[in-house]
């Protein structure tokens, strides 16, 4: 076993290895000036350990900024587990993964991500306190995402459109797990001409079994969604989706979903920008989960954590504003608001 700490990207990087147990964890601090550092945790395979740090720290950066935005009185940090081929025992495995997250003292505090549930954070929780989203939180993080970006996509749809209603509108959702489906079901509540799209049919089946009418629905391949003509394109999947060719490709109005680091780089957003598209920021419109499981450690009713997740949509409402009046890209806007906090 062997754990160290490096600076990479602006953060501070945890590592902790054992090949015993096939626990190769990394944990990324990028701020805690706002209060303790509040991340997911993800359990994913990555190609190389370079990849695994690249994603952990830009990850736990947004996370930063997005607290900032979202008014959370937490810094940033993210986890990442490197999934071995086979997990030997899965329950052991996280209880040890906890225990590293109690070595760190409470700079950090994980909970739910891509690769990891419900279950994982209760084992987590056998050997460390700073935990949230257990089966004892009562937290549903997805459900408070899809609320946030549903709001994000009214507002970027009255400005964008001059329009006040769903009613038409045709979405595309590239992504279509517990955000993507729950955000497909609010739209089709509102009218919206829904256009879907995963890599796993599963995902795809389970969505349209929610659906009242599924068979109004498009299904669209996975690599083709990007270029789906639509008013909205919703990437609700795996980050880097926003391309120089994805945005040459691109022929819709607005982009507005719930995955992380959405933009391959600051350039795409300008990109976005000089093609008049508009982009709703993803760390401003996705942190409803993280209010949430905020929310919840702060033992907020339902009703209080509902009433600040709908404040996401003013938010964007201001910089959507700014982008217009000052002709800036929404990315730099929204940038230039979270530093004025953190620094």
């Amino acid at each position: 076993m062997t754990a160290c700490i490096t600076h990479e990207n602006s953060c501070t990087l945890h590592t902790y290895d054992n090949p015993k147990s096939g626990l190769f964890a990394l944990v990324a601090i990028h701020s805690t000036k706002l209060g303790p550092a509040l991340g997911g945790c993800r359990c994913l395979t990555y190609p190389n350990t370079k990849s695994a740090i690249e994603d952990v720290t830009r990850l736990a950066k947004s996370m930063s900024y997005k607290a900032a935005m979202a008014g959370i009185s937490h810094g940033g940090g993210k986890a990442v587990l490197v999934r071995p081929a086979h997990i030997k025992d899965r329950k052991a495995y996280f209880e040890e993964f906890g225990e590293f997250v109690e070595s760190l003292g409470g700079d950090y505090i994980t909970s739910v991500d891509s690769g990891t549930n419900i279950s994982d954070m209760d084992d987590v929780s056998h050997t460390t306190s700073y935990v949230c989203g257990t089966s004892k939180d009562g937290c549903t993080p997805s459900i408070y995402t899809a609320m946030g970006v549903l709001e994000g996509i009214k507002v970027a749809v009255r400005k964008k459109l001059q329009r006040n209603d769903m009613e038409g509108v045709r979405v595309v959702i590239q992504g279509i797990g517990n955000v993507g489906s729950a955000l497909a079901v609010s739209l089709e509540k509102l009218g919206a001409v829904l256009s879907l799209s995963d890599v796993a049919p599963e995902a795809l089946t389970a969505c349209l079994d929610k659906l009242q009418s599924p068979g109004s629905v498009t299904v669209v391949d996975p690599d083709d969604a990007h270029k789906t003509p639509c008013e909205v394109f919703s990437p609700c999947g795996l980050g880097s989706v926003i391309t120089p060719r994805a945005v040459l490709e691109m022929d819709c109005n607005i982009v507005a979903g719930s995955a992380n680091n959405q933009l391959l780089s600051q350039n795409e957003g300008l990109r976005l920008h000089h093609k008049g598209i508009l982009y709703a920021p993803d760390y401003v419109i996705n942190a409803g989960g993280l209010i949430d499981v905020a929310q919840i450690a702060k033992h907020k009713t339902e009703q209080e954590i509902e009433l600040k997740t709908k404040q996401i949509g003013k938010t964007l409402e201001q910089i959507f504003n700014c982008s217009i009046v000052e002709d800036r890209a929404c990315h730099t806007i929204s940038k230039e608001m979270a530093e004025n906090i953190l620094y």
